[in-house]
Formats: structure tokens, sequence, C-alpha cells
């Protein structure tokens, strides 16, 4: 069955089912999986819990999927994303070592400011996305995706050992710590009541250490994974049930999992790596232009940036786009045709979307196929 699509303008619109090799149902006595501080917490709540990535994390609680994804929008709710890898690069020369992995311009962060950016290899290709935070207390606060868990460690110890035999001054711990994520439209809202700080002061993609609800040592961050307002919180091991059951007793706050906080990264237009974005993909053709610090363009000093920084001037193959429909919903790996019948690429995440009652994915598409409004096909059953 084929249906008709519209390529769409903005990529901010949800993932079918979580890829399946990294979400399994728990049904192996044998899977030995990580636990995040708050696994008994979720258990104790009717989280139903999956392997993700190697940890055992709540897909979802008593609410339905769409109910908790709908919260979402209109209040806000709370993730476990604990299972990230938390990583501080400290010594003078953190900056030069950041910034010899990544394609953006760490250099010029102001203290305690945040940016996405992005791990690339020689040929261009992304290895992850991360967030780098320049923290005032003299170190980069770096979150980067659990799948990529090993494979970003070994990349930033390499490169730590590297300039360690150059004489350089540098070093990486890994933290570990909790991450809670409260997001929503109330969620600055609900934590206003629990920290002394203002959070007027904290725009997007700031950060800063304070108490909250009595745990010392918080490390606030202004941003998210679901296209609302909302904040991450690395917190200490210990304090995390605590920090999680007191947000619990405002009635706007209730617990979110997996699947909703994949069709809220959806609809926001937000990449999932290891389906919209790879080590094949290069920051050009996956939309993300915008992660390329001027600075390192013009330098061309990042891993890849010969591949790179000609496609920013040139015509790259293909393109991460957007994709609406009615009917049955679109699926990653479905193919894309155009209006003629030819195949010319491939959806990489999509379903239906609790929020506008459409169907939205994303997929790539031959550059002259990419412009809003271009009427598609995709095939599916």
């Amino acid at each position: 069955m084929q249906r008709v699509v519209s390529v769409v303008a903005h990529l901010g619109f949800r993932l079918q089912a979580l890829p399946p090799a990294l979400c399994r149902p728990l049904s192996c006595a044998q899977d030995v999986l990580r636990r995040t501080p708050l696994y008994d917490f979720h258990l104790a709540h009717g989280g139903k819990m999956v392997a993700f990535a190697g940890w055992s994390l709540p897909v979802q609680y008593r609410d339905s999927h769409t109910d908790s994804h709908l919260h979402t929008r209109q209040h806000c709710s709370l993730f476990d994303v604990s299972h990230m890898l938390q990583t501080k690069i400290f010594g003078s020369d953190r900056v030069k070592l950041m910034e010899s992995l990544v394609v953006g311009d760490i250099a010029e962060l102001r203290p305690n400011q945040g940016t996405l950016s992005l791990f690339t290899n020689e040929a261009g290709g992304i290895l992850d996305d991360l967030i780098v935070t320049n923290t005032s207390e003299g170190h980069l606060y770096v979150v980067s995706n659990a799948g990529c868990w090993e494979k970003d460690l070994a990349l930033m110890q390499d490169k730590v050992r590297e300039l360690q035999n150059q004489g350089r001054d540098v070093g990486l711990e890994v933290l570990d710590n909790a991450l809670l994520a409260l997001q929503g439209p109330t969620a600055a809202q609900v934590l206003q009541a629990s920290v002394a700080d203002d959070l007027k002061k904290l725009p997007f993609m700031t950060s800063a250490v304070m108490e909250v609800f009595g745990v010392s040592g918080c490390r606030v961050t202004r941003c998210g994974y679901t296209g609302e307002d909302g904040v991450e919180i690395s917190v200490p091991a210990a304090g995390a049930v605590h920090l999680a059951t007191a947000l619990l007793k405002n009635p706007e706050v209730r617990l979110a999992g997996l699947a909703a906080r994949d069709s809220l990264r959806l609809e926001a237009g937000l990449c999932l790596y290891g389906n919209d974005i790879d080590e094949h993909t290069t920051p050009v053709e996956g939309s993300l232009s915008w992660t390329l610090g001027k600075r390192r363009r013009a330098a061309m000093d990042f891993p890849g940036a010969k591949v790179i920084v000609p496609q920013l001037k040139g015509k790259v193959q293909r393109r991460r786009v957007g994709l609406m429909c009615e009917g049955a919903p679109m699926r990653a790996h479905s193919p894309i045709l155009n209006m003629e019948g030819t195949k010319i690429g491939a959806v990489t995440s999509g379903c239906p979307s609790p929020s506008l009652k459409k169907n939205v994915a994303m997929g790539y598409v031959p550059c002259e196929y990419s412009r809003p409004g271009t009427m598609l096909l995709v095939e599916g059953s």
C-alpha cells in the first residue's frame, strides 16, 4: 500500500517503537542489565521495564503512552535519563581536547553555557550527538548517549592519553550521578518551589549548581529532548529517589517513560542516534549544519572538516526531512517514492503524533525533493 505524504517546512513535530537493537522486553533471565539509582522506584510506581542500550528502564507507567505524551505537552513529566553517559573534562587543555573531537566552538562558550555538538570521524560521519557545558567550576560537563557509551568513552579517553603524552594538562572523570529530566510548560514553575536560585535567570542551554529539595550539589541545566521547556538535573545518586519523590508530590508532575520520550522528541524534530543519524551521515545531510561553529568552519580544524565544509556551499546527495500524512502511520525503513513510483529514500523513524493527530516521520530524500510542500509516496503494509 502506498500513501501520499508531504515534506514539512520544519522538523518539529514521534517514533513508532524504539529500535529493536536498543529496546526489548525483559524476557531473558540471563540478561545482565545495568540499573539506574531509581530502578526500585520505577517498579514501585508501576514502571514497565524494558532493556534499552544495556539498561533496564521504564517504557511507560500506569498511564497510557498517549496520556503521558499529552501530559508532558500540557503540564510536565519526570523522566529518568540516568543511563546517559556523564563525563567531566578538566585541566587547562580541556577545550583543546573537546575541539579535537567535535564540530562546535567550545572556546566561545560563556561560563555555564552549553551547546549541542557532534563527534565526527574523518569521513565526515556523525559518531554521536552530545551536549557540552563550560562550567564555572573549571571543567567541561559532557552528556552523551547511552547507546554509544563505550564508543564515546573510548574516543575521549584515547584523546586524553594522546594529549597527556604530549605534556598537555587534561583529564577525564566519569560521573556516577543520576540524571532526571523534568519536561513540560510548567516544569520551571514546579522546580522553582524547590530551589533558592531564580530560574528566570537560567535561560535555555545554561546550567547552575544548586540545592534542589534539600539535595546539594545538583547541576540544573535548562534543556531537554521533548521540544518543551524543562530542565535536566544531574543529582548525586544517593539523592535521586528523594528528589524524584519530592517532585511527584506536585500534581502537575507525572512519571513518563521511553515511549513518551521517543514520540515527544520526534514531534520536536530531534534526532535519535542510530536511526536518524549515524556514522554514514554528515551534519549537512542530517540538517544539523547549525551545530558547526563559525570559527571551526573557517579553520576547518575538526574531524571530517574536509568533507563537511564543502557540503555547506555545494550540493549534498540527500537531506533529512520531516514528513506528514493521513491514514496509516509511517514506519522506520519504509521506502520513500517520488510520485512516479521510483524509490528515492527511506523513513528513519515515524508513527502517529498524539499532539497533531496526524502521522509524522523523518527520512532521507535527494535534495531536489526536500522542498517543503513536496508531495511524495511512502510504501507500507
